[in-house]
């Protein structure tokens, strides 16, 4: 009876933190997407003009403002635009007519999703791995402290610099791997862009997830267990490592915003069909609703991702549940 009463206590508890983060990020993607419409059309310039440019004639400009409703008021625009957010109707791309910009938003969406997602599960993974090698006692003093200036080193090199060298020397150098804007690398191309991605992140989960073990390296059910003849790696992966998912979690929820603008970067870098090629893409040629979803649908899921961190973090640590 306690063990079911915990149960729904936990469940609840996890529910109310999930409805208040969900509330929170509807908020942010609607505060994104009223940033992105105002600031196309209040800053200095006619955006039909940013369009066509400044050779285009008065019939064009016309049209243009026809098809992007411009020559309505400001406020029937701002509430035609958050309709064709919620039912994902922002009209057709500009340079694609015929083609809707929600539909090739959500198809640049795909790979970024793929790549982010595999970044993620690689850089906790291997961030893990590396916090219980640079914390165990299997280890000497020397190989952990290695281990942590390493970890310290990774994380504060940007991603921009270490992409292209280690691409020059495993792609186009030594051959290991094939690069990862070639449209013939498929899954090896996508792993070695999550690799990639994945590097800064396993840096600062490892830095965290060693933190936290050392932390209660002395704890008395630690104790307890070793004393029982547990091995010290079968004590500190087994019984230490999910006292700690906690914090690990927050690190990565905390980290999903630079992964996913790592993530654009790398597509821009390699030339890689995603979100934020499509980004560049319409901004180049001045392709509005286009951009418009893109730059939403990438604050989208950046607070999804975020919502889905802090439900796990109430589900594995009781204390978060306590945040209103």
């Amino acid at each position: 009876m306690r063990r079911a009463a915990a149960d729904a206590a936990r469940v609840t508890g996890v529910l109310r933190v999930l409805a208040a983060r969900t509330v929170e990020a509807a908020l942010v993607v609607l505060a994104l997407a009223s940033l992105v419409f105002f600031a196309l059309r209040l800053l200095p310039g006619d955006p039909a003009r940013l369009v066509l440019g400044d050779a285009a004639g008065p019939i064009e400009l016309a049209r243009v403002r026809a098809t992007l409703h411009l020559d309505e008021p400001l406020l029937a625009q701002y509430g035609r635009f958050l309709r064709g957010l919620a039912t994902f109707d922002l009209g057709d791309s500009l340079r694609r007519p015929g083609t809707r910009a929600m539909a090739r938003v959500a198809e640049a969406l795909v790979p970024t999703s793929e790549l982010a997602a595999l970044g993620v599960l690689m850089g906790a993974v291997a961030g893990v791995a590396a916090g219980v090698a640079a914390s165990g006692p299997w280890l000497a003093p020397r190989a952990r402290l290695g281990i942590e200036r390493a970890l310290v080193v990774i994380a504060a090199a940007p991603l921009v610099a270490v992409a292209p060298v280690a691409t020059w020397a495993l792609a186009a150098r030594m051959r290991l791997v094939p690069l990862p804007g070639d449209p013939d690398a498929g899954l090896s191309g996508l792993l070695f862009a999550s690799a990639l991605l994945a590097v800064p992140l396993a840096a600062h989960v490892g830095r965290i997830a060693r933190a936290a073990l050392l932390e209660i390296a002395r704890a008395p059910f630690l104790l307890v267990a070793s004393a029982k003849g547990g091995t010290a790696v079968r004590v500190w992966v087994v019984h230490a490592l999910p006292a700690v998912a906690g914090p690990i979690v927050t690190v990565v929820a905390s980290q999903l915003g630079a992964l996913l603008g790592g993530a654009v970067v790398l597509e821009r870098m390699f030339e890689r069909r995603g979100l934020g090629t499509l980004m560049l893409e319409a901004y180049v040629t001045r392709d509005l609703p286009v951009l418009e979803g893109a730059v939403v649908a990438g604050g989208l899921l950046f607070v999804v991702a975020q919502t889905l961190g802090t439900a796990l973090h109430a589900t594995l640590d009781p204390r978060a549940r306590e945040t209103p």
